[in-house]
């Protein structure tokens, strides 16, 4: 193949005297004479400072130009937004995390493709921008590879950001003193790098890589690391190769592929938020799937993976026995992942598993089948009258499988927060968080003030807490997230009120409310659509084409266009 070939789309951009324009300015960029005949790959840089997850990017951006560079093409840097759920979480500005999903996706679209890159890197340091990243990979469809920020390295005592939050429950219960919450505080983030339990950063750099969009071990480095720099440079020179063999991400974007990323979540008992994003991305590949996918797929695939939330080991413990590979070496020799995937290193995932070694003898982070930490997916995607769209449910066992409960409504999540911290929520009590919806919200906030106020006064097994919102991947306990349709356009959530019972079942997978079907028509035609004050601006647009949670609540074309 000439190297005008493999310039698909920078040659229309900088070749012949007309484009002299062109050259004149990306030569005031930092292009030679010899760059206008290679190959162009964008490097998308989610580097910012307003969050420790991406604080280091912008290195590893350089670095990823630097491996295409070596390889024969031209790297060009070019950033796009990031905000920090771990900072917004509990306030308003919590509406606009999921919302940036969609943003920063279109925002690398527009780069890519008014710059004509011929390929792309793409580096997320945090659990919106990362699928963020791949679907605008797949909407372009140009040869491109995921690189993960990295985790962050454990705090003081190895704790992390969801220790901050829970010691605000326990510094309001009493159990611990504000001297203490403060030491917590200052002690928890030592550094750079996402979320180090398998919450949603950690649990979607696993995904990406089992999908197949990202080299080996790429999600299981830390943010400060020489593997993690070696990794962006390999990533730059991957893409390369994917341009001369002309490899895209829908090649490797498969319905098969995203089984294995369903797979490998499961195992590692990772974040709700994998449901929401993986149907995101699958929509952008037009790859045919949905939620009872999860629940196929969870009914053979245990949970192996003992890591926080609910369990006891840092993905830094779990990157230092090897990572996530082995875990899939083995799902793979159980028949559990489809081995004939192509990968973004041009070969299949049996290939690239091929020569992976199994884990050090004695170590219990990553169970045997024999003796997993639950049979079957943690993830379950309930139905019933309280959900007819289907909810998704993080139940790891630890909490029981069923909670019959009396509702306790709230309007927001502060309502709900200043109630539980308030000592209002009791024993037995169901909390219904509505109006967070991805429309409702608009744009669907996280939950992990409330579900961290309740383990912090020692309630996660006592109470449960549903929501048409979403949870932080740092929530555990008994919750119900996603329920659809959400309460802002008239699903039942918005129907309930307190004293109502409510039952949560696992087995049988039904989210129910002890409420006759007439009595929910006549609260039915009592109901009214909350007002709302957003009528402009980023939220606007989001909530006017948002769809459900149960499709992944993706911006979709307005219906003329549909």
């Amino acid at each position: 193949m000439s190297d005008k070939d493999l310039r698909k789309y920078s040659r229309i951009v900088v070749d012949g005297p007309e484009k002299a324009p062109s050259r004149a300015m990306l030569r005031a960029v930092g292009f030679g004479e010899d760059d206008f005949s290679k190959p162009q790959i964008g490097i998308a840089s989610t580097w910012s400072m307003v969050t420790p997850c991406n604080m280091h990017i912008k290195e590893l951006a350089d670095e990823a130009a630097a491996g295409a560079d070596e390889a024969g093409a031209k790297g060009v840097v070019f950033n796009t937004i990031s905000v920090s759920d771990g900072i917004s979480m509990g306030t308003p500005g919590m509406r606009y995390s999921l919302v940036s999903r969609e943003i920063i996706a279109d925002s690398i679209e527009a780069v890519a493709g008014a710059e004509g890159f011929d390929g792309l890197v793409t580096i997320g340091g945090c659990d919106k921008n990362m699928p963020a990243c791949v679907m605008a990979m797949a909407r372009m469809n140009r040869p491109s590879v995921f690189v993960y920020g990295g985790t962050i390295r454990p705090g003081a005592k190895r704790r992390d950001i969801v220790a901050v939050f829970e010691a605000v429950g326990a510094a309001a219960s009493g159990r611990i003193t504000s001297e203490e919450l403060l030491e917590v505080e200052q002690t928890a983030i030592p550094g750079p790098g996402a979320c180090g339990g398998m919450y949603t950063a950690n649990t979607m750099a696993s995904a990406i890589e089992a999908l197949g969009m990202s080299l080996a071990n790429s999600s299981a480095q830390e943010a400060v690391s020489a593997d993690k720099i070696k990794d962006c440079r390999r990533a730059g020179a991957a893409v390369m190769e994917l341009i001369r063999r002309d490899i895209k991400p829908l090649d490797i974007m498969t319905r098969p592929a995203f089984e294995n990323a369903i797979a490998v979540v499961i195992a590692l008992g990772g974040s709700t938020n994998a449901v929401l994003h993986l149907l995101a991305l699958a929509r952008e590949a037009d790859v045919d799937l949905s939620l009872d996918d999860f629940t196929r797929i969870g009914a053979r695939v245990p949970v192996l993976g003992d890591l926080k939330p609910s369990g006891r080991y840092l993905m830094s413990e779990l990157i230092a026995i090897g990572g996530i590979q082995p875990m899939m070496k083995r799902m793979l020799d159980r028949g559990l992942l489809h081995g004939d995937c192509l990968t973004v290193t041009g070969k299949t995932l049996a290939e690239n598993l091929a020569d992976v070694e199994d884990y050090p003898a004695g170590q219990d982070i990553v169970r045997d089948f024999e003796t997993p930490i639950k049979p079957d997916s943690h993830l379950a995607i309930l139905y019933g009258n309280l959900a007819p769209e289907g909810a998704v449910a993080k139940i790891s066992g630890k909490e029981g499988l069923r909670f019959e409960g009396t509702a306790r409504v709230f309007a927001s999540e502060e309502e709900a927060l200043q109630a539980i911290l308030g000592d209002e929520v009791k024993s037995g009590d169901v909390v219904v968080v509505r109006y967070e919806g991805p429309r409702g919200g608009p744009g669907m906030r996280e939950m992990l003030s409330p579900t961290s106020a309740i383990m912090g006064k020692g309630l996660g097994s006592d109470v449960a807490l549903i929501t048409d919102g979403r949870f932080s991947g740092g929530s555990h306990g008994f919750v119900v997230g996603h329920v659809s349709p959400e309460a802002a356009v008239g699903g039942p959530i918005g129907l309930l009120e307190d004293g109502d019972r409510i039952l949560i079942d696992a087995q049988t997978r039904e989210l129910n409310v002890d409420v006759d079907e007439a009595e929910l028509e006549r609260r039915k035609t009592r109901w009214q659509p909350p007002a709302t004050t957003i009528r402009r601006g980023a939220l606007a647009k989001y909530r006017a084409c948002v769809s459900s949670a149960s499709e992944g609540a993706v911006t979709v074309p307005p219906p003329w266009d549909r």
